[in-house]
């Protein structure tokens, strides 16, 4: 049995999924698709990019939806950039916004300004309202340098949220074994995470892809966004955030329809609600 599937009291066999949408804050097309895609009961998550331009809208929008952060120290795109919300010069490049690649930040970064930006982050959404229901990491692998693990831990420990974690099967590729630190300290993790459109971009692809899922919880995240001159001027990527909004769609066709072999959907705030328990 894993650790997430004991924790919520599930099947050890059974297959779980948790569908979340990463960026909310993005821009203003980014946080009309997520919010669709939350209130029409298709995703199940999302994380806020307190940091991004249109974070403080997302926001003003938040009707209780299960909600994370997406904790950021980098700032990817040529022309479209955020920094940090601290004063943290080790956090900045040369434009005064966070680096573009993981590997400048690993090598620059100063691990106490880390977890000074990541609190301020979490306590900057609690502020606005956000009913945080978990943490993960932008540009997936910030984390994974050790010192800052521990501070992901940490923050996560601190405030008893769950997190994101690449599969045990990546433990001996990444060179520590994070995923068991995390079950010492209670922090529940996905068992593994998979980008929703690896697994196929046509409908029979997708359900045979889902009715093939391993035991345990899986985290399918996307990055879905409405079209918009904004959103083509702010990202070459542009095109796949927006196939996303229907490759959404149709995972949330073929989940809704159930059936034996149909995996069952859930929130991240239910995994929080279980940490929380056993506290």
């Amino acid at each position: 049995m894993t650790t997430a599937t004991e924790a919520l009291g599930l099947d050890p066999q059974a297959a779980v999924v948790i569908l979340t949408c990463d960026e909310l804050g993005f821009s203003y097309g980014v946080n009309s698709a997520i919010y669709a895609a939350l209130r029409m009961h298709q995703a199940t998550s999302a994380s806020v990019m307190v940091p991004a331009p249109w974070a403080r809208a997302a926001a003003a929008h938040y009707n209780g939806e299960d909600v994370g952060v997406h904790l950021t120290l980098n700032s990817e795109l040529d022309q479209y950039r955020w920094g940090p919300i601290t004063q943290s010069p080790s956090l900045l490049d040369g434009d005064g916004a966070f680096p573009r690649t993981i590997d400048d930040i690993w090598e620059h970064a100063d691990t106490e300004e880390v977890r000074r930006e990541w609190q301020a982050q979490i306590e900057r959404a609690q502020l606005w309202g956000f009913a945080i229901g978990h943490l993960d990491a932008h540009l997936s692998g910030v984390e994974l340098k050790p010192e800052f693990f521990d501070v992901y831990l940490d923050l996560a420990e601190k405030y008893r949220l769950p997190i994101r974690l690449p599969g045990a099967a990546d433990e001996r590729r990444i060179g520590f074994p994070f995923r068991a630190l995390a079950t010492e300290r209670g922090v529940l993790a996905p068992d593994r995470v998979i980008a929703l459109g690896t697994l196929g971009d046509d409908e029979a692809t997708l359900r045979e892809a889902l009715s093939s899922l391993e035991p345990g919880v899986t985290e399918l995240h996307v990055h879905p966004a409405h079209d918009s001159p904004e959103l083509r001027a702010a990202t070459p990527s542009w095109e796949t955030r927006v196939n996303e909004v229907t490759l959404l769609e149709i995972a949330a066709k073929i989940l809704d329809e159930g059936g034996p072999s149909a995996p069952q959907r859930i929130g991240y705030g239910v995994m929080t609600q279980a940490m929380r328990r056993e506290k």
